[in-house]
């Protein structure tokens, strides 16, 4: 069973999967709690602007790398 390549590819899938929900979960949480955690309404935590803004320019970067392709 261990020596099937068919099972080590399907385990490392999951394993990614995993991790990579894993992280959009804690990402999704820490965004919620940084909401509810404003101090004023229409004030966002620096912190929060700062991630919103990396997570913005890492989608930019990869449509610009589709469309260069």
């Amino acid at each position: 069973m261990f020596q099937k390549t068919d099972f080590w590819i399907g385990l490392a899938v999951g394993a990614v999967a995993g991790i990579f929900g894993y992280r959009f979960m804690q990402e999704r949480e820490q965004q919620m709690a940084a909401m509810q955690a404003a101090p004023e309404a229409g004030q966002i935590p620096l912190a929060e602007l700062q991630r919103q803004k990396e997570e913005l320019e890492d989608m930019i970067a990869a449509q610009e790398a589709a469309q260069a392709e």
